[in-house]
Order: structure tokens, then C-alpha cells, then sequence
């Protein structure tokens, strides 16, 4: 009888680490995670104002907007007028 209940108290036991352990795996990949979204968006928002301003300064006619100018260099407008 006494061999069962060191069995159990070592499963319990072991079961706890398990835990744990998950626990603080599934802890870290979301820190990894929520960080590489930060720097992503951080990517993401940086290119855009630099791509923002280049057409500002390079294609923008006068009178026209950035999103304007993005849309004509694209060909959306013209896209548009032929339908």
C-alpha cells in the first residue's frame, strides 16, 4: 500500500513540473511573440512615412495629395475611368 501512494505523490509531484514548466514555455513564447509584433508594426509604420514622404517629394503634382499620387502611380485612376 505504501509503494502506491509513493507512486502517486511522484506522479502528483512530476505533474506539478509539468506545469510549470508549460506555464513558463507558454510565458516566454508570448513575451517572443508580442515583441516581434511591436518590431514588425515599428517596420511596418517606419517604411510607410518613408514611403510617404518620398512620393511627397519626388511624384506629388502640384494640388495633389499623397494618397492621390499613390493612386495614380499605381494606375488605380486610370483603372477606374476605363470601366
Amino acid at each position: 500500500m505504501e509503494k502506491k501512494n509513493i507512486e502517486k505523490t511522484v506522479r502528483e509531484g512530476l505533474q506539478k513540473i509539468e506545469d510549470g514548466v508549460v506555464t513558463g514555455y507558454k510565458k516566454i513564447e508570448d513575451g517572443v511573440v508580442e515583441s516581434y509584433k511591436k518590431v514588425e508594426t515599428g517596420a511596418v509604420e517606419g517604411f510607410n512615412k518613408v514611403n510617404d514622404k518620398m512620393i511627397e517629394k519626388l511624384f506629388v503634382k502640384e494640388g495633389e495629395t499623397v494618397e492621390e499620387a499613390k493612386k495614380r502611380l499605381s494606375g488605380e485612376s486610370n483603372n477606374k475611368e476605363e470601366k
